[in-house]
């Protein structure tokens, strides 16, 4: 079969690969859809050292059941289903907690083992939600990115109601936050996003506000908040200076949940952070009950980011990184894969 196989920075090469079997209480999926996330693009850049080449990346995807292994329903064959990518061991202490997604065990399709940017991927069957007839395998492989946004969301919302939250930044995983944040009850929720593009989409699912980032636009959050800042600030970039704005912007009290991973090391003003009493929040991925949140909200139509390319075939795979590596564009989110 035909898979993306990255090599290292910058060396990505589509390539015959063997097919994989279903191993037992596994599955093979003939790839449907497959989204090229941020952190794989890091990733093709050699900033991700989860990584290690080669490797066939690809943990945001859908496709249909082809072939079962021991131990697996075979009504599962022929099932249009999307992936639950993140493998936990369901035993130690922290999964039996509910807190699968820190499993300390943990692996993830894509980048622990072969992903989906192939013509077949083998998963657990344990990972498997079958889709509505109707449902579109490009909005099932949206599940994944919106998960995180259901989970960043849901753990901003621990400390208590938010009535004003802030999402900084609008690629794909800024768009998941933003329409968990709204879906989850935030009366306002705004956006901070350089690219003008980007901002008129984020205006289009739901947010109150779509600004540039900068002085005018901090101080127009801290008006809206009567002088004090955003109860909730999502940071889905993850840079150094989104990560500081996104302190200066939180009101004394308030919570910043960190989501984006663009850059690994950030200096932070940390007497601000205390004596504001600033809560720093880490969001990594997702349990399965924001995962299946996530696709209800998807299936019902109540989430998604707008109309929706098609997937390019795996021989454009090399090319379409490369053109994600130039910088952001209009085009939200990119898929490999067959469709259908």
């Amino acid at each position: 079969m035909k898979g993306v196989v990255w090599h290292g920075p910058r060396r990505m090469a589509v390539e015959e690969v063997p097919q994989p079997e279903p191993g037992p209480g596994a599955v093979v999926l003939r790839t449907g859809a497959a989204g090229i996330c941020g952190s794989e693009v890091e990733g093709y850049l050699g900033r991700m050292g989860n990584r290690t080449p080669p490797l066939i990346m690809g943990h945001e995807f859908s496709g249909t059941v082809v072939a079962v292994g021991e131990g697996v329903d075979g009504g599962w064959l022929g099932r249009r289903v999307a992936v639950n990518p993140l493998i936990s061991c369901g035993e130690c202490r922290l999964c039996r907690t509910g807190h699968e997604n820190l499993c300390p065990e943990r692996a993830m399709v894509g980048i622990h083992r072969p992903g989906a940017f192939a013509e077949y991927v083998e998963v657990p069957a344990g990972g498997l939600h079958a889709l509505p007839e109707e449902m579109d395998l490009r909005s099932a492989a949206l599940a994944e990115p919106l998960a995180n946004g259901v989970h960043a969301a849901g753990l901003g919302l621990e400390r208590g109601p938010a009535e004003l939250a802030v999402v900084m930044g609008a690629g794909t995983i800024g768009l998941m936050c933003l329409q968990a944040a709204v879906l989850s009850g935030i009366p306002e929720v705004w956006v901070l996003e350089p690219h003008d593009g980007r901002r008129a989409r984020a205006l289009e699912l739901g947010a109150s506000r779509a600004l540039a980032p900068g002085a005018a636009s901090e101080e127009a959050v801290r008006e809206a908040a009567g002088g004090l800042g955003a109860d909730l600030v999502l940071d889905a970039a993850g840079a150094g200076e989104t990560r500081r704005a996104a302190a200066r912007l939180a009101r004394p009290g308030g919570t910043v949940v960190l989501v984006g991973l663009h850059e690994d090391e950030t200096s932070l003003g940390f007497h601000d952070v205390v004596r504001r009493q600033i809560a720093l929040q880490g969001s990594y991925a997702y349990t399965p009950r924001d995962f299946e949140r996530a696709l209800e909200w998807l299936a019902s139509g109540e989430a998604g980011i707008g109309e929706l390319p098609d997937p390019l075939p795996l021989e454009k795979g090399p090319d379409a990184f490369e053109e994600l590596v130039r910088g952001p564009s209009d085009r939200v989110k990119v898929f490999l894969g067959e469709g259908a």
